[in-house]
């Protein structure tokens, strides 16, 4: 009975039977389904479904001290222990403990439901959102009253009524039909004539009234050149031109107007008041300079270009064409035609004497001042050349600079076996980057200590790293510059910094500078005048968290020659 009125009438709630296991044999014995135990309450659930769930036989035998805290098996002598569905078992092998389904997302919650963990299962909750004129209260959305809440935007001559989920404002007083209430709740007139879409019929004009309004027929009294249209409406034009009803003279062409109509000229000529006649415009006169490239000659209705001597009418009719010269007179290059005459040019590289006729060779290389060519010029007939200097250069595609050859890449460096190749304007340099005693090289460039003793001081106190670079300028570079910048990646809130060149400054070419608490900078504060080259160790002491951390830059600076 317990069973039967559970499956009829799915109540969702906990129900505690006499005999949980009992009751799960008998719906597997009913071949009914075994989803009653989520709504009976721990541990019965867990009980029926165990037993409803498992095949009956001998597999489990009770034993005289249950070393399990849920479910035993006994299975050749030896007693296995199990949880019920929603525990796990524990790592003594014995004990079982809840299974959160929230956390582990073995729930079957669906959208819009939240999962709530329970001892051996869970809840889904409906999540609640209000809309707008409602609040939350208790999983439950009710009705805001903003008429005593004061939320409501009624005016002075309005009362709040709340409605479910909003409000009304209600006048406090009527109008009466054909007024409407202002915003102060005062009656105003409503202007039927603007507010209607079409008041009136066709035909005729809306006149307001106080509280109403009328419709008056209107009376079309059309002007001089319009008629009033069929429907009696509105007045359309006439077409004087198109009806003949003109007075247009001869020659003349009509235009119609709105209302009226105009007597235009045929093109080329102009109406005469006095005449009362067209008469020809001297377009030469009108337009003096604007029509022909030379001569204009007036004609009826029209004009007429011409050239002077020496020169042919363009196919235009306008433009005037030179005669060339060059085919008669040539030059000891080259000859351009000009209106009315010639003149002789020279090519590139050439310019023409006092002659007007003759060309000679321009020396670029000494007008040039060293501005043509980046290391030297050599003139040849109508041109120069540029040339590069016999080791460490080639010429560049423009023909003008000179670029690098790089002769690390191109494999003609003579760098022994375990030295680099490093490549710099005009030339290269052979670099070992070897790692002192108690380092071990991790990179090409990078060497790490590898242990102190812990009574060594001095080790301690070395580098943990040691890294190399190489950097190149020119020696027109600008003084000072920042050539290099050090600190800690990644940086901290606390890092500071402490920088200072170790070796290699004994000219005093650089200096450091702390940019912040944790990044400093190399700088080169003097001019080097003629290619150099430098080898400088920049030590960082980092102060991290009460602890100095000493690291090692071995910088390779090569300064050249910057006339490429």
């Amino acid at each position: 009975h317990c069973a039967r009125s559970l499956f009829e009438r799915k109540v969702k709630k906990k129900q505690v039977c006499c005999s949980c296991c009992a009751l799960g044999l008998q719906m597997r014995r009913e071949g009914q389904s075994c989803d009653a135990h989520q709504y009976l309450g721990y541990p019965c659930g867990h009980v029926f479904l165990t037993c409803c769930e498992e095949e009956e036989g001998p597999s489990q035998i009770p034993l005289k001290r249950n070393p399990c805290s849920q479910q035993c098996k006994v299975v050749a002598g030896q007693a296995h222990c199990s949880c019920f569905p929603g525990f796990s078992l524990m790592t003594d092998g014995h004990m079982c403990e809840d299974m959160d389904e929230c956390v582990t997302n073995t729930h079957k919650c669906r959208p819009g439901e939240r999962c709530v963990n329970t001892l051996g299962s869970f809840v889904c909750e409906l999540q609640v959102t209000c809309p707008a004129g409602y609040k939350l209260r208790n999983s439950v959305c009710e009705d805001i009253d903003e008429c005593v809440l004061q939320t409501h935007n009624c005016g002075m001559g309005f009362t709040c009524e709340n409605t479910v989920g909003s409000f009304l404002c209600n006048s406090k007083h009527k109008c009466i039909r054909g007024f409407t209430q202002d915003s102060h709740g005062n009656c105003i007139d409503i202007n039927e004539c603007s507010s209607l879409t079409e008041p009136c019929s066709s035909g005729f004009n809306c006149i307001n009234t106080v509280g109403s309004y009328t419709c008056q027929q209107k009376n079309i009294m059309c002007g001089q050149g319009y008629h009033t249209s069929p429907d009696g409406a509105k007045c359309i034009d006439i077409d004087e031109c198109q009806m003949g009803t003109h007075r247009c003279g001869v020659g003349q062409i009509c235009h119609n107007l709105p209302g009226s109509y105009r007597c235009d000229c045929q093109t080329g000529y102009q109406y005469d008041a006095f005449r009362k006649a067209c008469t020809d415009v001297n377009e030469c006169w009108r337009y003096p300079g604007r029509l022909c490239a030379q001569t204009c000659e007036n004609t009826p209705g029209s004009y007429h270009c011409s050239c002077t001597a020496g020169f042919s009418l363009a196919l235009d009719g306008k433009n005037c064409e030179d005669i060339n010269e060059c085919d008669k007179n040539p030059c000891s290059q080259e000859c351009a035609n000009i209106y009315g005459s010639y003149q002789c040019y020279c090519r590139q590289g050439y310019f023409l004497k006092e002659d007007g006729h003759t060309c000679e060779d321009i020396d670029e290389c000494s007008q040039s001042i060293g501005t043509l060519c980046a290391f030297k010029c050599v003139n040849v007939a109508g041109s120069y050349q540029c040339s590069c200097p016999p080791h460490g250069y080639i010429m560049s595609t423009n023909g003008h600079t000179c670029t690098d050859i790089d002769e690390c890449t191109a494999g003609t460096h003579n760098c022994p076996y375990g030295q680099t190749c490093y490549n710099l304007q005009g030339g290269f340099r052979c670099l070992s980057f070897d790692c002192p005693h108690n380092y071990k090289k991790v990179s090409d460039t990078r060497c790490e200590r590898i242990s102190c003793p812990s009574n060594s001081i001095d080790c301690q106190n070395s580098p943990v790293r040691i890294t190399y670079y190489q950097l190149s300028f020119q020696t027109n570079i600008i003084i000072p510059a920042q050539i290099f910048r050090i600190g800690p990646s990644p940086a901290y809130s606390g890092d500071h910094i402490i920088i200072g060149i170790t070796k290699g400054n004994e000219e005093g070419y650089f200096s450091t500078r702390k940019l912040n608490s944790f990044t400093g900078g190399v700088y080169l504060q003097r001019q080097v005048r003629k290619p150099k080259d430098f080898l400088i160790d920049v030590e960082m002491k980092l102060l991290r968290q009460g602890t100095f951390t000493s690291f090692l830059a071995r910088i390779y600076v090569f300064i050249t020659s910057s006339t490429m």
